[in-house]
């Protein structure tokens, strides 16, 4: 009875096919902004306009599941989707080229959603989609990942889409190993996830990125060239400086900083067998090393060089050898002594816990635990997740933990 007072209207799967008589939806629903009228039977894009153009306040729509022509050439630019901020065309059988010659009536569009569509080859977006924040390509199948490079200077772009659209390499040609690519200023969060990239220097690539900061990279098959799952999440945050977020988990800074030390000892032998040093004047790996590692030199500033002792190959995983010597000490009761105690690496924090309120006997108060490493002098780690074991926060033998309450 109040149909003038709708804002939001879906008619999915209703069989629209027109945009009925003349006025009829401007007279009916003035005050509509959100329209979905996905899987109908409109077969024109002009249908589309002749039902937008009667909403003076459109700002969503979705067309997905029709079946539709699409202007081929530029024709008339119609004001109709002159509010527009989000577009969703999926399995429209909508081209590139086409999408650009529609783009023109689209001046504010923030996000586009073009999956499942006839999407194989891109051509630059020249004085369009110039406010898009979000385009989706996903279940196209690009012909190859240098595609991206003819989208890459969208001024706005701030998360891409790419899900199952069969690239199998990244690469950004204008910037060199440790230096960030003036393609995709600004993009933040980047998925492609079921794809076919196989070498790791793809994601060595993904750092030239300046403002990516969440990546989802699940299904790929430089996936399966690591059997740990954990390490292999290690090398991906090692080799990606600014993400915040892997596959839709937050990195926390002590996971990152356990990332990027157990990085410099993994490869710690390679470099130097490639010609690092710890003298920086005789320091000079070669480019090889460098481009399968370009975050190498950055993380030996960050850390230092890695010394000799943690460059022995990995032993065997015995009990004994996952056993860490640590120096117990209570900050504030500096008369009782340090303790030494050998801990298994895995022991979880909560444990650790529990074990030093019977061995200090402390009466039943909440106990916070940090550690301060013997090769890093001044900094101190907090041991804030009582699920993690030791590992997780990269403790070795010879470090010290401390306890307060």
């Amino acid at each position: 009875r109040q149909l003038n007072k709708l804002v939001d209207i879906s008619v999915r799967e209703c069989a629209v096919s027109h945009a009925g008589q003349e006025e009829e939806i401007s007279r009916t629903c003035a005050n509509m902004r959100h329209i979905n009228l996905s899987k109908n039977l409109i077969s024109s894009w002009d249908t589309v306009i002749a039902i937008a153009s009667q909403v003076q306040n459109l700002e969503t729509l979705n067309v997905s599941e029709n079946k539709m022509r699409f202007p081929s050439t530029s024709t008339f630019t119609s004001s109709a989707f002159s509010n527009l901020k989000i577009l969703a065309l999926n399995q429209t059988e909508i081209t590139w080229t086409e999408v650009l010659l529609c783009a023109q009536g689209w001046p504010v569009l923030e996000e586009l959603y073009l999956s499942s569509n006839n999407i194989t080859v891109l051509e630059r977006p020249d004085n369009v989609l110039q406010t898009l924040k979000l385009l989706d390509l996903s279940d196209n199948q690009l012909l190859d990942g240098n595609q991206l490079h003819l989208i890459a200077q969208l001024p706005r772009l701030e998360q891409l889409i790419l899900r199952n659209t069969g690239i199998s390499s990244i690469h950004f040609p204008d910037a060199g190993f440790g230096c960030k690519t003036k393609m995709f200023p600004l993009l933040k969060r980047l998925a492609i996830n079921d794809n076919k990239i196989s070498q790791w220097s793809s994601i060595n690539e993904l750092d030239k990125l300046p403002s990516l900061r969440a990546l989802q990279c699940n299904n790929n098959p430089f996936m399966d060239t690591e059997k740990n799952p954990e390490t292999l999440i290690q090398l991906i945050i090692a080799k990606i400086s600014q993400l915040e977020v892997l596959n839709n988990c937050e990195i926390l800074p002590a996971e990152r900083r356990g990332a990027e030390l157990d990085y410099r000892k993994i490869f710690g032998k390679d470099w130097l067998e490639a010609g690092g040093h710890w003298n920086p004047e005789q320091n000079k790996p070669s480019e090889e090393f460098l481009a399968a590692h370009p975050r190498y030199p950055t993380l030996c500033l960050k850390y230092g060089a890695p010394e000799e002792g943690e460059l022995k190959g990995r032993q065997p995983l015995t009990l004994k050898n996952q056993l860490l010597t640590l120096t117990i000490k209570c900050p504030e009761k500096p008369e009782q002594k340090p303790v030494e105690k050998k801990l298994p690496e895995s022991m979880t924090i909560q444990k650790v816990k529990g074990l030093l309120y019977r061995l200090l006997k402390i009466p039943g108060s909440e106990l916070k635990l940090s550690y301060q490493s013997s090769k890093l002098e001044g900094k101190e780690v907090e041991l804030d997740n009582d699920l993690k074991p030791l590992q997780f926060y990269s403790i070795e033998s010879g470090d010290c933990v401390l306890v307060r309450w």
